[in-house]
């Protein structure tokens, strides 16, 4: 059962460094059939305009072991419409996360339901937060670049300091840790 108290809702359920730490077999051990996916800074850097091959062969991998993907961004340019055309993936774009009608459309989308959707994400106020009020899985993910919109470096901060009291994870060089393991 997810959290209802405000700081619960920032808890992600699982942490990763790259999206390519996932697998379909991990994804069903954890019950995940449908995966709800973030662009930028999740699969791709903000500045990156197509998706290289190690990308499409993750996903095409994922979709020829059953796991269906959606992208949902709050991002509504070309580019994210482009990535998601050369991913051949459905795209719900502007999403406006965390509002819930976002994921709740997106797993329709999906032809799901909460208990076997997940949502892959770089920021807790946006992919994580949303996530959990809908209900879903959440998988917060290392940003794979460094720039960012300055509202999100703004928020980065923010992130900073939840993390540490909710999750006992830090961000070092790039990585996840636990914050009994930083020297």
């Amino acid at each position: 059962m997810k959290s209802r108290s405000p700081l619960g809702r920032l808890r992600p359920d699982y942490f990763i460094n790259s999206v390519y730490d996932i697998d379909a077999g991990w994804l069903k051990n954890k019950g995940i059939h449908r995966l709800i996916v973030d662009v930028d800074n999740t699969i791709v850097a903000r500045d990156v305009i197509m998706p290289d091959a190690l990308l499409q062969e993750w996903v095409v991998n994922l979709q020829n072991s059953g796991i269906e993907l959606v992208i949902v961004s709050n991002n509504w340019s070309a580019r994210v419409k482009q990535i998601a055309k050369e991913l051949d993936l459905q795209l719900l774009a502007p999403a406006a996360k965390p509002l819930g009608a976002a994921f709740k459309r997106a797993i329709v989308m999906l032809g799901s339901n909460r208990g076997e959707t997940a949502i892959i994400g770089d920021q807790l106020f946006t992919d994580v937060l949303g996530g959990n009020g809908a209900g879903i899985k959440t998988i917060l993910s290392v940003p794979v670049s460094a720039v960012d919109l300055i509202h999100t470096k703004m928020l980065r901060v923010l992130e900073k300091f939840f993390l540490k009291r909710l999750s006992k994870k830090v961000l070092v060089d790039r990585k996840w840790q636990d914050v009994g393991a930083r020297k």
